[in-house]
């Protein structure tokens, strides 16, 4: 039995409180949907800003009965006394909330800071005032910049931030560690690389790489990519972050927390190998997909060449081994984007659509895409 299946049958056994932050978008209504499945009392926090209450909708039939040990706070961790007042309930912070995507903040980097910083720095206050237990945050592989050290090793940052998103991840690094040496706030960050899978937004300006090519191929449209093509990127299904945050959660080991660690795979692909996965992928569901070229452009201001991540730490003090490949990820999140992109099923696909991406004007909390999004 892994430290993970391990884990999850303790929980359900003592079921604890948990707070998760950007609940309603794509990492944080995954980590919910877990967690009610294993019998725990989850309060959520999110203002709706970057993602779909429909995310909400699908847990809610997925876990069933477990809906009821869900307890949903619309708002925005900009607001200090809301913040208080959830993590008085909780045992342990799930803090997904931030608003995510390079471009994003090269455009408007004084509504990133608002949020990833001032937003931050409210929830550990709230964290520390209120006794939490463990607060876990969604760090970034963007921290490392323009560091060319491969692969990514947690202690070696002398690279340069490439964008004000990835700025502001570094100092919530920082500020967790002030609050733990200060006043003994017990902290675990984890800097995700291209994290991807069901729920995650195929529309927008700011898409993920691999929602936003297999909602394209899945329609017949163009896929665009950025550069040459041959940057790379370490690529991580959302069970394998999902897995990670638990893990940093209730560890009882003293030397794995108030650490940093990388949540990836450990393998890297490069967008030219991904088009082709993909429009395999596509093709189960679209045989027209088989057809799709990729357009070449400009590459895009503030990515990273080249991405892979040393997960050995992780490995070592959080017993984290992820369960899927990037391969075997795209196999699942094929699957479901056929089911929920609100396409008509084309003559000899594998799916049915059923609406679930149409434009909505409820959409969630500040957890869009976090770690290296898009390309």
């Amino acid at each position: 039995m892994t430290d993970y299946s391990s884990i999850l049958r303790q929980l359900r056994q003592n079921p604890k409180r948990w707070l998760i932050t950007g609940v309603a978008g794509f990492i944080g209504s995954n980590l919910l949907e877990t967690l009610l499945q294993a019998g725990q009392e989850v309060w959520g926090l999110d203002n709706f800003s970057t993602g779909y209450q429909k995310n909400l909708d699908q847990v809610r039939e997925a876990v069933g009965p477990a809906w009821r040990s869900f307890h949903f706070s619309h708002g925005d961790i900009r607001d200090l006394n809301l913040c208080r007042m959830l993590c008085r309930n909780a045992d342990y912070v799930l803090h997904e909330a931030a608003l995510g995507s390079v471009p994003r903040s090269i455009e408007d980097p004084m509504l990133a800071n608002h949020n990833n910083i001032d937003g931050f720095l409210n929830m550990l206050i709230a964290a520390r005032d209120c006794g939490v237990h463990r607060f876990v945050y969604a760090a970034s592989s963007a921290v490392y910049g323009n560091e060319p050290t491969l692969p990514k090793r947690e202690d070696l940052i002398m690279g340069r931030p490439l964008s004000p998103y990835a700025l502001t991840k570094y100092v919530n690094e920082l500020y967790a560690g002030v609050f733990a040496d200060v006043y003994g706030l017990q902290s675990v960050g984890l800097r995700y690389f291209n994290i991807f899978g069901p729920r995650q937004d195929p529309a927008g300006a700011y898409a993920a790489v691999i929602p936003n090519w297999l909602a394209s191929m899945l329609k017949n449209e163009l896929v665009h990519i950025n550069g040459d093509g041959e940057n790379t990127r370490d690529f991580c299904y959302i069970d394998n972050c999902v897995q990670a945050n638990i893990l940093a959660a209730v560890t009882d080991r003293l030397e794995a927390v108030n650490q940093i660690y990388n949540v990836a795979v450990g393998r890297s692909t490069s967008l030219n190998e991904l088009f082709e996965i993909i429009r395999n992928e596509a093709a189960r569901h679209n045989p027209a997909a088989r057809q799709a070229k990729p357009v070449y452009r400009e590459a895009r201001q503030g990515d990273v060449r080249y991405s892979l991540a040393d997960i050995r730490k992780a490995q070592a003090l959080l017993g984290y081994a992820p369960e899927y490949t990037a391969a075997q990820g795209l196999t699942r999140a094929g699957d479901w984007y056929a089911q929920n992109l609100g396409i008509d099923c084309l003559p000899g696909s594998a799916g049915s659509a059923r609406n679930s991406f149409q434009p909505d004007s409820a959409r969630n909390a500040d957890s869009l895409v976090v770690g290296l999004p898009g390309f």
